[in-house]
C-alpha cells in the first residue's frame, strides 16, 4: 500500500512538472493553441503558423507567402488539417471549425504594407 502511494505521489509530481511543456507552441505544433472561445487568431497564427510562414504570412520564409494565396477557402482548410508530405505537418483536429474560419479571414485580409 504504502508502494502505490509513493508511486502515485511520484507520477503526479511528474505530471505537474510537465504540464506546462503541453502548453509550449513551438515550430511544428500540432496541440490546440487556443481555447475556442475568446482567442486571439494573431497570437494563433504567430504560436503555431508564423514559425514557417514568415513576417506574419506576409513573405516566404520556411513555408509559402500566404499573402495573395490562390487556394481556396476549403482548399486552406484542407491543407492545415492535413499537411503537406515533406513541407507542412498536419494539424488535424488541433484547431476548431472557428479557428480555421479565423486564420483563413486572417490570411485574406493579409496587406502588403503589413497592415492588417
Amino acid at each position: 500500500m504504502r508502494r502505490a502511494l509513493l508511486i502515485g505521489m511520484a507520477l503526479g509530481a511528474a505530471g505537474a512538472m510537465l504540464a506546462p511543456a503541453a502548453e509550449l507552441n513551438g515550430p511544428m505544433s500540432s496541440s490546440q493553441p487556443a481555447s475556442a472561445a475568446g482567442f486571439d487568431v494573431n497570437k494563433l497564427f504567430a504560436n503555431t503558423c508564423g514559425w514557417c510562414h514568415s513576417n506574419a504570412g506576409r513573405t516566404a520564409g520556411r513555408g509559402p507567402q500566404l499573402m495573395g494565396t490562390t487556394l481556396t477557402d476549403a482548399e486552406i482548410i484542407h491543407r492545415i488539417r492535413t499537411g503537406k508530405p515533406g513541407a507542412m505537418p498536419a494539424f488535424a483536429d488541433a484547431f476548431t471549425d472557428e479557428q480555421l474560419r479565423a486564420i483563413v479571414r486572417y490570411i485574406r485580409d493579409l496587406k502588403d504594407d503589413g497592415a492588417k
